[in-house]
């Protein structure tokens, strides 16, 4: 993550705390006063996403804090009062609500800007002069889908979608994803195509692991465990049927 300017930084703090609401009644704020009362939650939660040039792409943490702030104002604008007023716990309740959407915002530019990570060119030049290896196709899969698993070794132990960087352009995201799409719905089967929409958020914001379980109607205190197991076995699909020529044009 490159470095961020610390002037900003504390000249948006210094402007958050002069104009912070004192009122504690949510529903007597404002629209701009609530944007506001809740921008400190927007910074904790773009605090909780790895800091890391290779999770985060180019971004910085003020990259974050403001991608998250427009998430913010379109989620508050998005706000039933009426609705609000019913609930038991309305802090509870507008907590919940906003964060899920600053969460999806930052998820998805991050997404973005992510797409200058890269399968290192030596491993790409590898796969290339191997026509039927299939590592192509595992390291294809493993690379598209770092974040939905990003523990995925090889048989000695290493990274697949390697921290190495390299130049070539970035990937075309929109056209990469309908491709994934094509793939996943020609050899996986519904629980498995949607488990892997679901995390990935190839057409939607990403869902955990428990809101996926509810969306296939899993039941049980082990669903997420059920989560896990299909997102894996439905990768492995991918890899299993798939062939190299069909994704060497991506490496």
């Amino acid at each position: 993550m490159k470095k961020y300017n610390l002037e900003t930084y504390i000249r948006y703090k210094e402007d958050l705390k002069e104009s912070m609401p004192s009122s504690n009644s949510f529903m007597d704020l404002s629209r701009d006063e609530l944007i506001v009362k809740f921008l400190p939650l927007v910074e904790n939660l773009a605090r909780k996403f790895p800091s890391s040039e290779q999770s985060i792409g180019i971004l910085t943490i003020n990259d974050l804090i403001q991608i998250g702030s427009e998430g913010l104002i379109r989620a508050v604008d998005k706000i039933d009062r009426d609705r609000l007023s019913e609930s038991e716990d309305i802090e509870k309740t507008l907590k919940s609500f906003l964060s899920k959407r600053v969460k999806g915002a930052i998820r998805r530019r991050i997404d973005i800007n992510r797409s200058n990570m890269r399968i290192p060119e030596y491993k790409r030049n590898q796969m290339r002069n191997s026509p039927n290896d299939k590592k192509a196709v595992e390291m294809f899969f493993n690379s598209i889908f770092l974040s939905i698993d990003n523990t995925s070794v090889d048989e000695n132990g290493e990274t697949l979608y390697s921290d190495v960087m390299d130049s070539g352009a970035p990937y075309n995201i929109a056209l990469l994803n309908a491709y994934l799409n094509g793939l996943m719905k020609k050899y996986l089967n519904d629980n498995e195509y949607e488990v892997l929409r679901l995390s990935y958020g190839l057409d939607c914001e990403k869902h955990s692991g428990k809101e996926i379980a509810r969306e296939l109607g899993f039941v049980g205190t082990s669903n997420h465990v059920r989560v896990s197991e299909l997102k894996k076995k439905a990768v492995q699909s991918l890899i299993d049927n798939v062939d190299h020529s069909q994704v060497i044009d991506y490496l």
